[in-house]
């Protein structure tokens, strides 16, 4: 036990100075889209591997070099660095609480996610109170960003700019839930492997041929697309929540789809070939929208039952 103890002293400062690292280098042009999604997964590991005390240790420790050393090429540079490595605290712990408990993949990126949209949500909140209107200085961004195109570009747009950036606005909350479910998700995959290696029993997903999901989402997707018909105020809730929510069924449904792909290649025994050009083929917006319709009839329909009575 003493052997194993002395052998994870150094592993752990090794995640110590990785996460310094990473912090430090978000704001470098070349790395911050990397290093970036990377930040939960130091924390995480250390969260998992050491006890809360030596953890703490840690992680103050790793903060006070990254003010330190961030403070020295900006002054306002430490402060910001710790409060993204802060914000960022509340779902690892809630993930960390969670592996320790063995509880299913399922759940651990259920927890992580709606706890850092809780934040995102907060965040909006907090900086409205003190007056910092992040949705309007986010529209006004987004049309200064719009105005920058080429006039041909502007040209081709279906709808004026007003209409498109509004649009853009009110799917506020989509691109949050998306940037929850991403951050999560790279930082479950990317820390169980380590954790598992490392001795930990940590569950998995099931596999994507098994993934399916509950039938209410079918009823759930109808009564939103005969809904879309009837609403045309687009300023409205309704119009508002459609907006959102479609994309998210349509996505949902969408890898529904290949998981029914992975499911025919095991059943019929034929190799990976199918479900892999299925999931080249979704950025294709009309072979997308297929997938989503065959998504949509795997759950509502038993068609695996039938495949495999035969």
């Amino acid at each position: 036990m003493k052997c194993l103890e002395g052998t994870q002293k150094p592993r752990m400062l090794g995640w110590s100075i990785a996460y310094i690292i990473l912090l430090l280098s978000i704001f470098l042009p070349p790395l911050s889209l990397i290093t970036a999604a990377l930040l939960m997964v130091p924390v995480l590991i250390m969260y998992v591997k050491l006890g809360t005390r030596r953890f703490l240790v840690h992680y103050v420790v790793s903060l006070a070099v990254v003010y330190f050393v961030a403070s020295l090429l900006a002054g306002w540079l430490g402060a910001l660095l710790v409060s993204v490595s802060i914000f960022f605290l509340p779902p690892v712990i809630q993930m960390g609480n969670l592996y320790k408990k063995r509880a299913a993949a399922r759940t651990v990126i259920t927890a992580g996610t709606l706890t850092l949209l809780g934040e995102l949500l907060l965040t909006l909140v907090v900086c409205s109170m003190f007056g910092l209107n992040p949705v309007g200085n986010m529209k006004r961004y987004m049309m200064e960003s719009v105005q920058t195109l080429p006039v041909q570009v502007q040209g081709l747009m279906a709808i004026d700019m007003d209409t498109l950036v509004q649009l853009m606005v009110q799917m506020l909350p989509l691109y949050m839930i998306g940037f929850s479910l991403f951050y999560v998700v790279i930082s479950h995959w990317l820390a169980r492997k380590v954790l598992v290696r490392s001795g930990e029993s940590i569950p998995a997903f099931k596999p994507i041929k098994d993934w399916m999901l509950p039938k209410s989402f079918v009823w759930l997707y109808l009564l939103a697309l005969i809904l879309e018909m009837f609403v045309k105020d687009s300023r409205s809730m309704i119009f508002t929540v459609l907006l959102n929510l479609l994309p998210l069924l349509m996505a949902a449904f969408a890898i529904q789809a290949i998981a029914f792909l992975f499911f025919i290649a095991h059943v019929k025994r034929w190799n990976k070939t199918l479900p892999i050009v299925g999931i080249l083929l979704l950025f294709l917006p009309p072979a997308y929208f297929m997938f989503s319709l065959l998504g949509v009839f795997d759950v509502a329909f038993p068609i695996r039952d039938r495949m495999t009575s035969k």
